[in-house]
């Protein structure tokens, strides 16, 4: 006899037989050695009932379905002797007991996540207090385990399903998942080299205006492909490149400019993406740190791409990453959301987004996603190259490409942290706030940090640099902030060209350029990048994320300020 799907009339209590008390259950499994079966336990429908419950409709049957509106009970689950039952009553679909079983192990895991991740305990003095960190309940870790279950491997439901609301949050048209942020850069600067842009793509030996007071991945694609990065100084007090450099930076083999912003506060869109409309230049945007930071952009002209106008964006703000031909995003956990390891790339022009693709997935010509066959209809009837006639589409390569593709369970839980993402956002605005005010009158020690003008950061963190007469290092605050708890960061590499990368085109003083910086006199070549070398002396920044527990940020603020009254 089958058991399993199977819903069998149960005598209750448990040891009276008559009949004429009884329950249907659900069997879930086939006896084990004993002759014990696992049942969950199924009533009529009340309006009143409570707890787990799935409604018993008629495409849950297989065949004849019960003769009264009835509730399967996920809690209910008891362990009894196939000899108490009655009589079969109804058969379910498989794919109905798939439904449960599934069901059981999200409830499971949601009583996990109660006791072994919810955060009960209260912020003492002395807790270590992170820069960052992942903010999370029982959605991310059950749709993680949702999405596990299907064992599909690779890109599939949920990975779309991000995609498609992720692009509509941020206002662009196109979303590519990739695996991590600096694969993100890497796919978003090597889309602008394929042949298929024409004179406008970039080629071994052309120049990209970027800044040295970045994040390393930032400037890695641009010389791994042979490009050569210009490093243009950036400015106090947002720590963004100063655009009025841009000028003196470009010359005849410029193709694009590739900025970050930084820790959240953009670059000055309008000044920078006028410049790039002005010289024909292409715009990538590392959103990496700044996902949901906006611009209120102020300038007359459009995104364009070989003379087509994109939609106006003007008169309002808008997120930054969309203002450029392409932006990035980071999901690694410190970032604005996360899926553990994981990335976006991000366009308005779908021959942008299809390079991207091509990129990301081995090189391939074909744009059909992971599973699929055939979207364009004609597989196997277009020539390519000197391949015969009608070679396979999904194996023909249009340019040397990589596998950067994100994992099903990763866009799972980026699912469930899109939408908190808006909440996020606004914490993170309002812990900077907190932190700006509580620290104001703290002029003398510190260049404090502030927002670019018709900005609305969503901040990655809080920026201090150590004012030259302040009368401590930042290595003595550093140093101090950790002693107590409170984790620091430097603003990421510094000044990227003095870390050891560099050291062999250092010597040979190639493979990169570096425009002085024209607001100060300069002494010697150590002196180029002044404000940047000050970054790399003098900054460090603090956490603000959403996970920061009542009476962090005030005890932040408090040994910062009893540190400076010494």
């Amino acid at each position: 006899m089958i058991f399993k799907g199977r819903i069998f009339k149960i005598p209750f209590p448990f040891t009276d037989r008559s009949g004429q008390k009884a329950r249907p259950a659900l069997a879930l499994s086939e006896p084990d050695g004993y002759g014990d079966v696992e049942f969950l336990f199924i009533t009529t429908k009340q309006p009143s009932a409570s707890g787990a419950v799935i409604e018993l409709t008629a495409d849950a049957f297989a065949g004849d379905s019960l003769p009264f509106p009835s509730v399967l009970h996920l809690e209910k689950k008891y362990i009894l002797s196939r000899d108490v039952i009655i009589k079969e009553l109804a058969v379910v679909t498989d794919s109905f007991l798939e439904k449960v079983l599934r069901e059981q192990t999200l409830l499971a895991t949601r009583k996990h996540y109660e006791v072994r991740h919810k955060e009960n305990n209260p912020f003492r003095p002395g807790d270590r207090i992170p820069y960052a960190g992942r903010v999370f309940d029982e959605r991310e870790l059950t749709t993680l385990v949702d999405s596990s279950l299907d064992f599909w491997l690779t890109t599939g439901r949920y990975a779309e399903k991000f995609e498609k609301e992720f692009a509509e949050f941020i206002g662009v048209r196109h979303c590519s998942l990739v695996n991590s942020g600096s694969s993100a850069n890497l796919l978003a600067f090597m889309a602008l080299t394929s042949p298929k842009l024409g004179d406008r793509r970039i080629r071994p030996g052309d120049e990209v205006i970027t800044v040295a007071a970045a994040f390393p991945t930032t400037v890695a694609p641009i010389i791994q492909y042979g490009a050569v990065p210009v490093f243009v100084d950036v400015s106090f007090p947002t720590y963004n490149i100063d655009s009025t450099q841009l000028e003196n930076a470009i010359s005849d083999k410029t193709k694009a400019i590739m900025l970050a912003h930084t820790l959240g506060n953009p670059f000055d869109i309008s000044a920078v993406k006028s410049f790039c409309d002005r010289h024909n230049l292409w715009l990538i945007e590392d959103n990496c740190d700044a996902l949901g930071s906006r611009y209120l952009f102020n300038s007359s002209t459009s995104q364009h791409l070989n003379g087509s106008p994109s939609e106006p964006i003007n008169g309002s703000y808008n997120y930054t990453g969309t203002f450029g031909h392409i932006g990035t995003s980071s999901f690694y956990p410190p970032h604005h959301m996360t899926m553990g390891e994981g990335g976006a790339v991000y366009t308005n022009d779908m021959t942008l987004k299809r390079l991207v693709d091509s990129f990301r997935d081995w090189g391939r010509d074909c744009w059909c996603v992971s599973g699929r066959d055939n979207s364009c209809g004609d597989r196997f009837t277009q020539q390519f190259g000197e391949l015969p006639y009608g070679y396979d589409h999904k194996y023909v390569y249009s340019h040397f490409g990589y596998n950067l593709k994100v994992t099903d369970m990763q866009a799972a839980i980026g699912c469930a942290q899109l939408e908190k993402l808006p909440g996020f956002i606004e914490a993170r605005k309002r812990n900077w706030r907190q932190l700006r005010e509580g620290l104001a009158d703290l002029g003398e020690k510190f260049i404090l940090p502030e927002a670019t003008e018709n900005s609305d950061p969503s901040w990655f963190g809080f920026l201090l640099t150590v004012q030259e007469g302040a009368g401590f290092t930042r290595n003595k605050i550093v140093g101090q902030l950790e002693s107590k708890g409170i984790q620091t960061r430097m603003l990421f590499a510094g000044n990227l060209i003095k870390h050891p990368c560099f050291d062999e085109m250092r010597k040979s003083g190639e493979g990169y350029r570096v425009i002085p910086n024209s607001s100060f006199q300069q002494l010697d070549a150590s002196t180029l990048l002044p404000i940047t070398d000050r970054i790399m002396r003098d900054t460090f920044w603090i956490g603000l994320f959403p996970g920061m527990r009542e009476g962090m940020l005030e005890y932040m603020t408090s040994t910062i300020r009893e540190f400076c009254s010494r």
